[in-house]
């Protein structure tokens, strides 16, 4: 097939300074996209800032023959966000699409983690996203024509102790989503996300947790680490992002040399005129027997 090209369209990535965000720019602009590389340059728990991330990413990609400009914005304050979208319409005159990528991670059992701990967790996985996506929004609304491709994360389904903050927050990402594909169908926009499998800082500084939580020595370790390249996971915002993508709703877990999708289902469960809390104890097997479970779709496949 031919191959993915993405000239003379536009496209915002966030969080491009370092790792998955990176690869993503990177991978963009060889296919000839004019990239906005947004970073605040944030340290892997959220704290500091500094412009040199997003610099250093737009000059290689300017370097290797590509266009790309630096935008030092925090996604967690909505002026901020706002003027990511505002700097790839200004300096470029359009936008094709937005990749939410930016985020953090400050890990810790829930009885230790603060309210204010989540809620910054909150603020720049859920709340940057969404500020980047409605000012995105409106732009796409008015030329017909869209993509919007999210980052969530298997850690919403649980599974790994003391990410119950990040993983509420991609959660809240996988509901905006879904609700966004939703409105999006019949007006030309199309909105999926990603769930990476990646070695990065953010996972780096998790490393010993993670060696003792999986019962693998340092060589081990390295060597999963070493399967996890963040371009890895790249090809498929490349995909959902370009204009031959008519997926919406849809979440693609990545990276790791493999892509999936990761879907809610519903089984077929138990029906009856009235169910009483008794018949959910008896028939609790049939509830749950995922046998002829069907996806649940967010919309359908916009025209």
């Amino acid at each position: 097939m031919d191959e993915l090209r993405f000239d003379d369209r536009v496209v915002v990535v966030t969080g491009a300074g370092h790792g998955i965000g990176r690869s993503h720019a990177l991978l963009l602009a060889e296919r000839g996209a004019r990239v906005v590389v947004a970073d605040y340059g944030v340290a892997v728990d959220g704290t500091g800032s500094s412009r040199s991330p997003a610099e250093s990413t737009a000059e290689e990609i300017r370097l290797a023959g590509g266009e790309a400009i630096a935008c030092f914005a925090d996604v967690s304050d909505e002026h901020a966000a706002t003027s990511i979208v505002a700097s790839a319409i200004s300096t470029y005159g359009r936008l094709d699409a937005v990749v939410n990528n930016a985020g953090i991670n400050d890990p810790g059992r829930f009885e230790d983690l603060t309210p204010a701990r989540f809620r910054r967790m909150m603020d720049v996985h859920f709340f940057g996203t969404l500020y980047v996506a409605h000012a995105a929004w409106k732009h796409f609304i008015d030329t017909g024509y869209g993509r919007i491709v999210n980052t969530t994360s298997e850690a919403m389904l649980g599974g790994i102790p003391e990410l119950s903050s990040y993983g509420a927050a991609k959660g809240a990402v996988f509901g905006l989503t879904r609700n966004l594909a939703t409105e999006a169908t019949g007006t030309g926009i199309r909105v999926n996300a990603v769930a990476p499998r990646a070695h990065t800082r953010m996972s780096d500084s998790e490393k010993s947790r993670l060696a003792e939580l999986f019962s693998m020595d340092d060589e081990t370790m390295s060597a999963v680490n070493a399967s996890m390249p963040p371009d890895m996971c790249s090809p498929a915002a490349l995909f959902l992002a370009h204009e031959s993508c008519t997926l919406n709703g849809e979440v693609l877990r990545v990276g790791m040399g493999s892509a999936a999708r990761l879907a809610v289902i519903h089984t077929a469960g138990l029906t009856k005129d009235s169910i009483t809390p008794e018949d959910i104890v008896e028939h609790l097997d049939t509830i749950l027997d995922v046998h002829d479970a069907q996806i649940t779709d967010a919309a359908n496949m916009a025209p």
